[in-house]
């Protein structure tokens, strides 16, 4: 049982550092993960292989995070269930090199089954931390929770920025389309008379956007021509390295858990308790008002990777340009994630979620309305601006709510997040190659409304039990006054 530890002057830099280095290394780790799964949908697009690869991964991760994490996190705790499920995710890499359904779904599997240990550790270890260096700052512990959720999920965000800058990088070169002709003198005469030949033009609002339809052969478009396989093996290659060097972060640069907590450390329930807690935990009112909403955060963020890069991106932008405009994506997630954390303790954390209500349903309706063109390009980083502010108010306030509302119970509460989450993007992912992108939106504006119907409802009863608190303390103050005066 791990003792008592006396902290130094030096503890709060320390807890800063395992922070900022655990965000460092998921940025790392991401980097490769997000940037290879951001082009399934439109790369390995052949019998739905990178829609049904990512429907795998996140159907293991409902079992994983079950299943695993308890039994895992136990064996090794949470440092050490974060570098071994690094590795989980590195086959996935591996398998971009020869891409077919049989390589790629099995891989996908191994991601979800480390997913689930890995995202519980994380959660936990952010939560734990927070108890300590509230005793040496005199900050709530649950204003903390925000911040340290605010300062990961910046780091865990910009890895949409380099992954995709990297992939675009290389998309956008010449590697392995190097065309060579046998006579050069009659090249550039070749060249000149097909040049002259007018092309038929594609109209893309009719086949893109609301209007694509994975299932359909007829589109008519150059855009979606998958690049050269050995551009796809230089990538892989640059995001095995990546994973490599995450592992390393962990292993060397963060401090186990048992440091910081006594009486609670990450080493969860065994498999069997794990599965009786996290149903147990929905009998909870407010978990299961939660749950439409992580189910939609779950749906949107598949959304974006499946169908936004595909149907309005890869199909009218070009698939060479999808990486630029999740950069943008990544960028305003990555700014969002702190500026919301640090808002909420000026105005409260309603008024931020509405703010994210509203940009979201902005978006949803452009993308019903809009009819992607190449010549409004600057639309589609517009689009992908609003959608990374309002994912980082989401995937913030809702995984810091889980920790709030249920303490000494983070470990329910975070395995329900991930388990809910999980779903939602599954349902999207395995039906992403049977609905057009217009049934789907519509599906989504109802997730939206139901998921903020729910979160509204917990505010109002934690409005309520405050209210009824305070006008009970009101009354205690009043009744010793008067037994003052009586006396």
């Amino acid at each position: 049982m791990p003792t008592e530890v006396v902290f130094g002057v030096n503890e709060k830099w320390r807890i800063n550092r395992n922070i900022f280095v655990l965000g460092f290394a998921f940025m790392v780790q991401f980097t490769a993960f997000h940037g290879a799964a951001n082009l399934q949908s439109s790369v390995n697009s052949d019998a739905g292989a990178g829609a049904f690869t990512l429907a795998a991964i996140y159907f293991s991760l409902i079992l994983s995070n079950i299943l695993l994490p308890a039994v895992v996190i136990r064996w090794l705790g949470c440092k050490w269930t974060i570098a071994l499920s690094f590795l989980a995710y590195m086959p996935f890499i591996a398998a971009q090199f020869y891409p077919k359904l049989y390589t790629l779904v099995p891989a996908g599997m191994m991601v979800g089954f480390g997913g689930g240990p890995l995202w519980c550790a994380k959660c936990t270890f952010l939560s734990v931390v927070a108890e300590p260096y509230e005793r040496l700052s005199g900050v709530p512990a649950d204003v903390l929770v925000v911040r340290f959720f605010g300062l990961f999920f910046m780091f865990y965000q910009m890895a949409q920025i380099w992954g995709n800058l990297i992939s675009s990088a290389i998309l956008s070169s010449s590697l392995g389309e190097v065309v060579t002709y046998a006579n050069e003198t009659i090249a550039p005469t070749a060249a000149a008379l097909v040049s002259n030949i007018t092309a038929p033009q594609v109209d893309f609002g009719s086949i893109c956007g609301v209007n694509f339809c994975s299932g359909s052969e007829a589109h008519g478009n150059s855009n979606l021509k998958p690049p050269s396989p050995l551009k796809i093996q230089v990538i892989s290659g640059a995001y095995l390295a990546c994973m490599a060097f995450a592992v390393i972060l962990v292993a060397f640069g963060v401090d186990s858990l048992k440091r910081y907590s006594t009486k609670r450390s990450c080493e969860g329930k065994s498999g069997l308790k794990l599965l009786a807690v996290t149903l147990k935990q929905l009998q909870h009112r407010y978990q299961l008002l939660l749950l439409p909403v992580i189910g939609y955060i779950g749906a949107e963020q598949a959304f974006m990777a499946a169908d936004f890069t595909q149907a309005f991106v890869g199909c009218a932008f070009g698939i060479n340009n999808i990486g630029f405009v999740i950069i943008c994506f990544g960028v305003f997630n990555a700014l969002a994630a702190p500026i919301a954390g640090a808002v909420v303790k000026l105005t409260g954390r309603y008024p931020v979620m509405v703010t994210a209500l509203l940009l979201n349903i902005v978006l949803l309706t452009a993308l019903i309305l809009w009819r992607p063109n190449p010549e409004n390009w600057l639309v589609f980083y517009l689009l992908a601006a609003i959608w990374g502010t309002a994912d980082a108010v989401w995937l913030v306030q809702v995984n810091a709510l889980s920790g709030i509302l249920f303490p000494g119970n983070e470990e329910a509460a975070y395995s329900n997040f991930r388990l809910w989450e999980a779903t939602g993007s599954v349902l999207s992912y395995a039906t992403a190659p049977y609905l057009c992108v217009r049934t789907r939106l519509y599906i989504l504006v109802g997730f939206l409304l139901l998921g903020f119907t729910g979160y509204t409802t917990i505010e109002l009863m934690e409005y309520k039990v405050k209210r009824a608190h305070q006008l009970e303390r009101n009354f205690e103050l009043v009744d010793n006054v008067d037994k003052k005066g009586d006396d």
